[in-house]
């Protein structure tokens, strides 16, 4: 670097209070946001009490509240007014201390060009400028250079601490009217503690982002346990607003390669940094993330070209419509009205892209997260037609094409399981669910997550097996009405032509103490497609625990090994559930039924009867076998 000395950009260095004193009373002053925010010149500002610092306007995009104090104190000097509700700013202006200004991000640049949003002065964060007089703008691209633009004065506030970030992020040195040198560190942010609820919350969000996908991140319990969760993934991309440090080790892990993404292949692109000291270093001159200003990264137009974009996004509540509370206060950054829309619109135009929002099932307090109506909730997103899944850490609610009443059958199955019965009762009363509807209330503390795998068949077929919810109804009544008469004579023994409401809804809502339903699931266009179903249930009519069983499989998926591979796993939660041996009735005419017996691992005895044979099973070890 040459010597600063002789730098034509060093004559503009001056101290804060030479800068404070071009300030003037009722002035407009743009702050850089999160990391960036130049924390010297606010403090300078907050301390001096110099007069003409009267009734100014404090403009920033996210206020983490760490230099900028937003209490009573300040009223008379300024007024913050920020785009977004989250992080430390949500109480204040529930409590009207500070202004909020509802706007799509991605449109902020456009409010400052047109004047609606005034910038009188623009204090931006940048690092050392270069021997060519170019700085960085650093961890914080947003709207910066919009900013300065549109401002009368524009200061910089040189920190050393700042890590040189590629992509829109040069500045030439000239373009401020003012430099100062920063006396205060970087804002740097701790990683967030992981505890169970969200590493199973994040293990089912990852099971839903196929391999290939484009996603969005921030910060959080969530992010920092999805992270660890997606490292087994391949040729992840990433389009996002805010760069973290989970994201630092998800790319170190190799899963993000952004080979198949369209905007900046090859990168992940994003407005902010957020996080520790350590990220800050691995940042500088990475020239595998590209920093774009805000209005770039929440274009939903730029997000659209990324096929299989993934909207990953944060909810305090969802009720069961799907309609959505948002979260606020600390650590709550990526889900604003304003930016969710953007990401909502972007996987809308990406194709097979598609929108999630995950949560607990219940808050610290244990109140239930799945609410009935999120109409009280402050801070609301309502755009159910476009969202595809909620998710928790008791499974996924696929939404896309049901009913209000099949969603709130899927939303009450990932529900706290103390709490289902109660929204069951409450939906009926509503009119959402059946009037006739059952639910057993002890189904969702005796549901058998741990069975849940998946297996690879013939024909690049993907299956996930897992126990049945009542939520299936719907889907198990369509895997019905596909099979032929043939099929339904071979497993009701009858020719069943229907299968209606209150039949199918016994048939789904199992009492897991005494039965196990099995279905296998395909995800097609992001929704969910039961291909298979087996079960048994326990015998009351014979002195040993002998279970009979059945199994059926869509016809349209035969003849790829499906049938064994769930018979199998049937045979082994059987045998870990104390059932010593199984008995099926299966009509003579069901050979390829048939086979799937005589392949597994146990003898089987048949007794021809009346055109049906009768099996019997039992899982002894063959060595114990006389």
């Amino acid at each position: 670097m040459a010597d600063q000395k002789s730098a034509p950009w060093q004559e503009k260095v001056v101290s804060p209070e030479k800068v404070l004193e071009r300030i003037e009373p009722g002035m407009s002053i743009f702050l850089g946001t999160g990391m960036a925010e130049p924390r010297t010149l606010v403090k300078h500002l907050m301390a001096s009490a110099q007069p003409n610092l009267q009734d100014l306007e404090m403009i920033q995009l996210i206020s983490l509240g760490d230099s900028l104090s937003i209490d009573a104190r300040y009223s008379k000097k300024y007024r913050l007014k920020t785009f977004y509700s989250g992080w430390l700013a949500s109480e204040s202006i529930r409590e009207g201390r500070v202004d909020l200004i509802p706007s799509r991000f991605s449109r902020i640049p456009w409010l400052f060009k047109s004047g609606a949003i005034r910038i009188d002065m623009a204090f931006i964060q940048i690092t050392p400028p270069d021997e060519s007089g170019y700085a960085s703008f650093g961890v914080g691209v947003d709207v910066a250079r919009h900013a300065m633009e549109h401002a009368a004065i524009v200061v910089g506030e040189i920190n050393t601490q700042s890590p040189l970030t590629l992509g829109d992020t040069l500045v030439r040195a000239e373009e401020f009217d003012y430099l100062v040198y920063a006396t205060e560190p970087l804002i740097y942010l701790d990683r967030w503690p992981v505890d169970e609820v969200y590493d199973k919350l994040a293990a089912n969000v990852a099971s839903v982002v196929e391999e290939g996908s484009c996603i969005s991140f921030s910060i959080g319990p969530l992010y920092e346990a999805l992270g660890k969760h997606l490292a087994r993934k391949r040729h992840l991309g990433v389009h996002t607003p805010f760069f973290t440090d989970a994201l630092m080790d998800l790319v170190k892990s190799g899963a993000v390669t952004n080979r198949r993404k369209a905007f900046f292949p090859g990168k992940s692109t994003a407005s902010y940094a957020l996080g520790t000291s350590e990220l800050m270093r691995w940042l500088n001159r990475n020239p595998l993330v590209e920093f774009q200003p805000i209005d770039v990264t929440l274009d939903p137009k730029n997000i659209g070209l990324n096929s299989q974009y993934v909207a990953i996004l944060p909810a305090r509540k969802a009720d069961l419509t799907g309609d959505i509370a948002l979260n606020a206060g600390r650590g709550n950054v990526t889900a604003g009205p304003g930016a969710v829309q953007e990401l909502f619109a972007g996987a809308a135009l990406s194709k097979n892209g598609r929108t999630l929002f995950a949560l607990p099932s219940r808050n610290r307090k244990g109140d239930a997260n799945i609410v009935l109506s999120v109409a009280d909730y402050p801070y609301q997103f309502s755009n159910r037609e476009s969202l595809d899944m909620v998710i928790t850490e008791y499974g996924v609610a696929y939404l896309t094409g049901r009913t209000v009443r099949e969603r709130s059958q899927a939303l009450i199955d990932i529900a706290h399981p103390d709490d289902r019965a109660e929204l069951v009762r409450m939906a009926k009363e509503a009119k959402i669910l059946y009037a006739d509807q059952i639910y057993l209330a002890e189904s969702g503390h005796l549901y058998p997550e741990k069975i849940t795998c998946t297996h690879a068949f013939k024909g690049d077929l993907t299956v996930r097996f897992r126990a049945t919810k009542p939520s299936d109804e719907d889907e198990m009544r369509r895997l019905f009405y596909r099979f032929s008469d043939q099929a339904v004579y071979y497993r009701y023994f009858s020719p069943v032509k229907t299968m209606p409401h209150g039949r199918m809804q016994e048939y789904v809502n199992v009492d897991y103490r005494n039965a196990m339903s099995i279905v296998g699931v395909t995800e097609e266009s992001g929704l969910e497609k039961i291909i298979a179903e087996a079960r048994y249930v326990r015998r009351k009519d014979l002195d040993r625990p002998y279970a009979d069983t059945a199994f059926i499989v869509d016809e349209a998926y035969q003849g790829r090994g499906i049938a064994a591979f769930l018979f199998a796993l049937l045979i082994r939660i059987a045998r870990e559930h104390g059932i010593e041996g199984f008995t099926a009735d299966i009509l003579a005419e069901n050979k390829a039924m048939l086979k799937v017996f005589e392949k597994a691992s146990f003898p089987v005895k048949a007794v021809l009867s009346h055109g049906a044979y009768e099996l019997t099973m039992p899982f002894a070890d063959k060595n114990d076998l006389s």
